[in-house]
């Protein structure tokens, strides 16, 4: 039996089952189990602090964030068309409020 002797790109070659992933597979796997990314810069000078940038980032399906409470797209009227409504027979049901008087008169101004 033969021995051959492989070159070094094929000894460092990625197996094929990784390289078999593609893009739509490492998608499906992202969005089914989630992923969370998040963040802080803290900008300082002479010890006080000038500016802090906090960043939370979740990437996931929605039937995903549905199970992990994250909802906000049902109530927020900028995307859903059911919140709007809402928001607007809120809004009508309210009785309007009277205008308030314009300010009263400073004794000896005209």
């Amino acid at each position: 039996m033969a021995q051959v002797e492989s070159t070094r790109a094929e000894r460092y070659r990625p197996s094929r089952e990784t390289r078999g992933s593609s893009v739509a597979d490492i998608l499906e796997r992202v969005l089914d189990k989630g992923i969370v990314i998040t963040g802080d810069i803290k900008i300082f000078l002479t010890d006080v602090e000038l500016l802090t940038i906090q960043i939370r980032l979740i990437i996931c399906s929605v039937e995903r964030a549905e199970e992990i409470g994250l909802d906000w797209w049902k109530t927020n009227p900028a995307f859903s068309s059911a919140a709007r409504e809402r928001l607007s027979s809120a809004e009508s049901a309210e009785p309007e409020k009277p205008r308030e008087e314009e300010e009263a008169p400073v004794p000896g101004k005209v």
